[in-house]
């Protein structure tokens, strides 16, 4: 299974929710993304400010590559230290934000557990 980092913002509850840059893995095809036990199925361009759906919650997400500039979000939202998880923070913020320096990076991986229906 392919893997890569990539933002995830949960956008069940609104225009903005909580954030996290992680690995993110791809089925064969990539139409299924898994991050922290939770699957992912594309909304084929049917998504309002959104383009996953989680498929046992039925949560609403933003699901893409990283900036270079940080501004992750679809807002521009900036990505803060809090949000990385460790696993991936010194790859992130080396390769993919151009850091020398490696800023502190979040205690916890994942997303906040999912609501139920």
């Amino acid at each position: 299974m392919r893997a890569r980092i990539m933002y995830i913002e949960d956008k069940s509850g609104g225009l903005v929710g909580p954030c996290r840059i992680g690995r993110v893995a791809f089925s064969k095809t990539g139409s299924t993304l898994r991050y922290d036990g939770r699957s992912f199925q594309s909304l084929k361009g049917h998504g309002f400010k959104a383009n996953f759906i989680d498929i046992e919650a039925g949560q609403h997400f933003w699901i893409s590559g990283p900036r270079k500039d940080g501004a992750d979000g679809l807002y521009g939202r900036i990505t803060q230290p809090e949000d990385v998880d460790a696993d991936v923070a010194e790859e992130y913020w080396r390769q993919v934000r151009g850091l020398s320096q490696v800023p502190g990076s979040g205690p916890q991986k994942g997303l906040p557990p999912a609501e139920s229906p």
